[in-house]
């Protein structure tokens, strides 16, 4: 079967630590272009263009498009390749909104084509053995402490701290689309605290308290100022035990013992994302994105003090 030709918008960061090495190594995709008003460093042969537009004018046939701009400017981009019949990968935040991103469901739909809300975290390799270990047992409560250092993973990156960047939930809701996978039952938001620095438009720090449809209490700590060891766990008590997720997913412990699996979330990603291109079927689970947009449209706003990065 020939694989699929993928061009990939958005050549920041994520792109170059993620996007561009799980492509090169999957036997599913073929790079043919890649777009960025940057410079964009590229496999060597593979043509770079300004943006998208100029791409879509002059560059070479491609089947699918991996997003991965900053969300403020991802619908659009992603409504212009659907509407050519081009499958598309969505970085998370899928987008700027949960409506805008319900749009471009009905469209990949009316389309035939496929759109995939990609929520990479969910590819960790503990994430499926410990929603296999929940099912059937009962829980008592959940605590997830996601806190990490923005100055390593996001510098100099003004965008996320813009409106509709997320801020500190751009990790955070890495955390909630592993809980709302491994646990049983939906989440709602209670209450949020957010914590905005005075001279940025989106949260540093974030506490959530949430429930799930049986009334068991789940709290959210996200904070983006931690330095040294980086924190990435969630922890259900059970019935049967506890069970704790570390290291975002890569290490799980329940009462039987302690699994280690190695990071392969990006090639799993892809391989789900030609799974659903060869199915014509798409994948877009907007959970996380909701308990998000409902922090921040209902949470308390706290004041703190400025922060640069």
């Amino acid at each position: 079967m020939a694989p699929i030709r993928i061009a990939v918008v958005g050549l920041g960061k994520i792109a170059h630590d993620q996007h561009l090495p799980a492509i090169a190594a999957s036997a599913d995709f073929t790079l043919v272009a890649g777009a960025d008003p940057g410079p964009g460093v590229l496999p060597p042969g593979v043509p770079h263009y300004h943006d998208l537009p100029s791409l879509l004018a002059d560059g070479p046939p491609f089947d699918a498009l991996a997003l991965c701009t900053p969300p403020q400017v991802r619908g659009m981009l992603a409504r212009d390749a659907l509407r050519r019949g081009i499958h598309v990968l969505l970085e998370k935040p899928p987008g700027g909104d949960v409506a805008e991103v319900e749009e471009l469901r009905t469209l990949a739909s009316e389309m035939g084509v496929t759109l995939f809300a990609a929520w990479h975290s969910r590819f960790a390799g503990a994430v499926e053995p410990a929603r296999v270990w929940l099912e059937g047992r009962t829980l008592h409560k959940v605590s997830i402490v996601w806190r990490e250092d923005v100055r390593v993973w996001h510098p100099g990156q003004r965008w996320i701290w813009q409106k509709r960047g997320l801020g500190v939930f751009d990790p955070g809701i890495n955390s909630l689309s592993i809980a709302t996978r491994i646990l049983p039952r939906p989440l709602s938001l209670s209450e949020a605290q957010l914590e905005v620095p005075a001279n940025r438009e989106a949260p540093i720090a974030a506490r959530l308290s949430l429930t799930d449809a049986a009334g068991v209490p789940v709290t959210a700590d996200f904070d983006w100022r931690q330095t040294g060891e980086q924190t990435w766990d969630i922890e259900v008590e059970t019935d049967g035990g506890t069970l704790v997720l570390s290291r975002g997913g890569a290490v799980l412990r329940v009462p039987e013992g302690e699994q280690r699996f190695e990071d392969r979330e990006y090639p799993a990603l892809y391989a789900h994302f030609a799974q659903l291109i060869r199915g014509r079927k798409s994948d877009v689970d907007l959970a996380p994105f909701k308990l998000v947009q409902d922090a921040l449209l209902r949470g308390e706003t706290v004041p703190t003090a400025a922060f640069e990065d």
